[in-house]
């Protein structure tokens, strides 16, 4: 016997989501239908409105409430130092530990042979213009130590080299780490012991 139509699709649709496979979706699926009609509704909205209300700040290139968003807005804080991230969780995790009072840039991915993801694919043009209509003076390379973070930052480093200022962050984040899952006490201490790239 086979689980009615409308549960399977929900089973097959949540198996699709990172980290979920076909147990864990069809754990999921039953726990739903235990939800009455309104929380499933509330549910069903949140992930509607996800994509309507979604807004992206063309300063920062973020997802965002407002176009600028509200750090892009703040005149308060520093706008010649540029923190480039790979995404929104990134930009979070560091604006969580209260040490960056300058401005953000997000990429919008890696560079990845496998994906097949080139610079082409990234907001580096975007990167390059906002660098030389802003007067950037530093950017510090915010991306995961991992292959792809690697050689994105790589890239970066030749692309901006004795253009201007570059540093990473450093100590307390270990190879193959992802920026969204390091505790703030450790990513304070990479944004302050960050280092001058030559």
């Amino acid at each position: 016997m086979n689980y009615p139509r409308a549960l399977q699709n929900l089973i097959n649709k949540l198996a699709h989501l990172p980290g979920v496979g076909p147990k864990t979706a069809e754990r999921y699926a039953f726990y739903l239908l235990r939800k009455n009609e309104n929380e499933l509704e509330e549910l069903a909205n949140s992930i509607t409105n996800l994509k309507k209300e979604e807004k992206i700040c063309h300063q920062c290139l973020a997802l965002a409430e407002s176009d600028p968003c509200d750090i892009c807005a703040d005149p308060n804080r520093t706008s010649d130092i540029l923190c480039i991230v790979e995404n929104i969780q990134d930009l979070i995790a560091i604006e969580q530990t209260g040490q960056y009072k300058g401005k953000y840039f997000v990429l919008g991915g890696l560079i990845s042979m496998i994906d097949k993801i080139g610079p082409q694919d990234l907001n580096i043009s975007a990167l390059n213009l906002k660098i030389k209509n802003d007067k950037i003076k530093e950017i510090i390379i915010a991306l995961n130590f991992t292959l792809e973070g690697e050689t994105t930052s790589l890239y970066l480093q030749k692309l901006f080299k004795n253009k201007i200022k570059i540093s990473r962050l450093a100590k307390g984040l270990p190879a193959g780490s992802d920026l969204e899952y390091a505790d703030s006490n450790t990513l304070k201490s990479a944004l302050q012991y960050r280092s001058e790239i030559k």
